[in-house]
């Protein structure tokens, strides 16, 4: 019994150590995960190139900081004609509505839920919507001693063309996104696998270990624990 105390702690210590190490992995790759999937607002500048016929979003984006914050948005789209007052042509106060104008009918609300994109779509676009446009984002926050607001402006010049011409920064830019994702997917495949690895050779040497010490004789197991005295 004095042998196999001190034999029995170390396997317990170890199998201890190995189950710590898989939950703090599984743990860390828990957290890479959601880390990686965790929706994040991002200030994306909106297209400026249209094509007769087709659909064209105007993207407007207002990230607020705290998104926990309650506040009351309203949003101002204008149409600043060349040498003339802005025409508003949509609003948003706490519901999408098209206002009177040459737009009427061909507007469509394209804002997210949580009101940090603010974006309207033109259908079937016409020569005649070349020109610039304004985003005018209106916020009051609620607060329990005062209520401060903040404004924000966008500025969209769109360019209407007959024909969809050749962009290659954006097919450049959607191919670098995906050999990213590829990279990031076979990364995090690979430190699973290592991690795997490095776990399943821990158990084995435990193993190995706790195999060698059934397979010496009681009666050396007892001599193991006593110390030789002359």
């Amino acid at each position: 019994m004095t042998g196999e105390c001190p034999r029995q702690l170390s396997q317990r210590t170890l199998n201890m150590r190995t189950r710590t190490r898989v939950i703090l992995h599984s743990l860390l790759l828990l957290v890479l995960v959601v880390q990686v999937s965790r929706p994040v607002c991002v200030d994306v500048p909106s297209e400026t190139e249209a094509v007769v016929g087709n659909p064209m979003k105007l993207t407007c984006i207002s990230c607020m900081k705290r998104e926990e914050v309650s506040a009351e948005t309203r949003v101002d789209w204008y149409y600043i004609p060349p040498d003339e007052e802005p025409m508003p042509i949509y609003l948003f106060d706490g519901q999408p509505r098209e206002l009177d104008g040459p737009w009427r009918g061909r507007l469509v609300w394209n804002g997210s839920k949580d009101l940090q994109e603010l974006s309207i779509s033109i259908l079937n676009v016409t020569m005649n919507d070349t020109g610039t446009y304004k985003c005018v984002v209106f916020r009051q926050f609620e607060f329990d001693c005062y209520s401060p607001s903040v404004t924000n402006s966008l500025v969209i010049n769109l360019v209407v063309r007959e024909e969809a011409s050749d962009n290659t920064t954006a097919l450049y830019s959607e191919i670098m996104m995906y050999v990213l994702l590829v990279f990031l997917t076979c990364w995090l495949l690979v430190e699973m696998v290592y991690c795997y690895r490095k776990i399943s050779k821990s158990d084995e040497q435990a193993q190995d270990t706790a195999t060698d010490y059934l397979a010496i004789p009681s009666e050396n197991k007892e001599n193991l624990g006593v110390p030789v005295t002359e």
